[in-house]
């Protein structure tokens, strides 16, 4: 074992209590806000959970009460955080703990892995954090700090690195359950507030003089990043029907993007939109609005909306599976994408 490997629990530990965060609203031993922190934050910042974590907990203070809700209202207080398995997931979540634990938060990593939607990492933060167990994590955050200070080569994705990063890991875990808590929250707080992936503030860093990234000026090689690929590109036409102050919109499946929510009605070209209108006789295309680009993780989305003008709603024979009228005001406070709410913004502006 390395000197910075002897040293690097004991040194985390007294950074974290002086410099690191405190005072985060999620930083208690409750289980249940513990645990919807840590799905809260997968894949997004702390500065833009801050306002989505409050306004959930007001509506859905306990286990009991989320497992009770309905899915929509789930995904209404998520929409425009992104990523909406996580929140299916969560709702899944809230039930099982309810089914098969007796709605106790299970307090055990293995227990809390069973969960959906909660990994190997996740689940080891909550049972630290919340019952303040010794385990071992590994997201992002950790995987740069630990890369940069091991001088760990290759693709911290790849299996094999991984799996040399999470034998680096268990051997760094304290022994002490006392320092489980500042440990953990140290890790999170160096790799995101020290050693970031961009201009990392090496002089602040506990692990400066045995760094060996730091030490041989790699900073900005490790951890080495994922081989690229070209981003796909796809298209869709989205449907902007309007009629007194109400909108179209279509329920999506379960599965893939957006899965759940309402969205917008889509067809594969402006034609089809036009030829879908002139077959049910119910009104004329208008000119289509500037197109939207919206990127996910695996590929990027241009959106052509296209508004048009109904003389009246369409009969419900007309309509697909899952489509619905909404009034805009009521559209907005549902579970829709992103991209969809600024459209819907938009037309909402225009309408009389």
């Amino acid at each position: 074992m390395s000197t910075l490997e002897t040293l690097f629990g004991s040194r985390l530990v007294a950074w974290q209590r002086l410099y690191g965060r405190h005072g985060l609203p999620w930083q208690v031993s409750d289980a249940y806000r513990v645990w919807l922190s840590e799905i809260m934050l997968q894949q997004t910042q702390v500065s833009t959970v801050l306002g989505y974590y409050p306004r959930f907990l007001a509506r859905f203070p306990d286990l009991a009460t989320l497992a009770a809700a309905p899915v929509d209202d789930v995904l209404a207080l998520w929409s425009g955080l992104g990523y909406y398995t996580r929140a299916r997931n969560l709702h899944k979540a809230a039930q099982m703990v309810m089914h098969d634990f007796g709605g106790e938060f299970p307090q055990q990593r293995q227990d809390i892995e069973r969960l959906p939607g909660v990994g190997r990492s996740t689940a080891a933060a909550i049972a630290a954090f919340a019952f303040g167990r010794r385990e071992t994590i590994l997201d992002g955050n950790v995987k740069r700090v630990l890369t940069r200070c091991f001088g760990i080569e290759g693709y911290p994705g790849d299996k094999a690195v991984e799996a040399q990063l999470w034998q680096l890991a268990e051997r760094l875990t304290p022994a002490s359950r006392a320092d489980m808590v500042p440990y953990t929250q140290g890790l999170m707080d160096l790799g995101a507030t020290v050693c970031t992936r961009s201009k990392p503030a090496c002089t602040a860093c506990p692990m400066l003089d045995g760094c060996v990234a730091a030490n041989s000026g790699r900073t900005a090689e490790l951890p080495q990043r994922k081989p690229k690929k070209a981003v796909p590109e796809r298209e869709t036409v989205m449907l902007i029907a309007l009629h007194q102050g109400c909108v179209l919109l279509q329920r999506r499946p379960p599965v893939g993007i957006w899965g759940g929510l309402l969205s917008l009605p889509e067809f594969d070209s402006t034609l089809a939109v036009d030829g879908w209108l002139a077959a049910n006789a119910v009104g004329d295309l208008l000119p289509a609005w500037p197109e939207m680009v919206h990127v996910f993780t695996h590929f990027r989305l241009t959106i052509t909306p296209q508004p048009v003008r109904l003389q009246q709603r369409l009969a419900d024979s007309c309509h697909e599976d899952g489509w619905q009228w909404l009034p805009l005001a009521d559209a907005l406070d549902a579970g829709v994408p992103a991209p969809v709410r600024k459209l819907l913004l938009q037309a909402l502006a225009i309408t009389p």
